[in-house]
């Protein structure tokens, strides 16, 4: 019975952490330097039903989808993966924000 306690806990306690792993895309925005290694985010580029449209942008990157590309003091580190990303983005010319 100790056991089964046990074996239940550790998969509830498993499941709780995997569900705290979501991103608030929307608070991703300012100063982007991508990184290879050792990034805050790992993202996805696609074409077509991405969680964040971006706009690269040279100043005023203050709202939501809006990077300004840097490589000092950066906001956030973003790695470009092809596989486990943990949201996607399609880059845009006009109307950036979570989709």
């Amino acid at each position: 019975m100790k056991r089964f306690f046990v074996l239940y806990f550790l998969l509830f306690s498993t499941l709780v952490f995997a569900e705290q792993k979501s991103v608030d895309v929307s608070k991703i925005y300012g100063k982007i330097k991508f990184v290879e290694h050792f990034a805050d985010y790992k993202v996805k580029v696609v074409t077509n039903f991405a969680d964040l449209h971006v706009q690269k942008v040279k100043s005023f990157s203050d709202k939501e989808g809006k990077w300004e590309i840097v490589q000092n003091f950066p906001d956030y580190t973003i790695q470009l993966v092809d596989s486990f990303p943990d949201f996607t983005i399609k880059y845009v010319e006009n109307f950036p924000g979570k989709q």
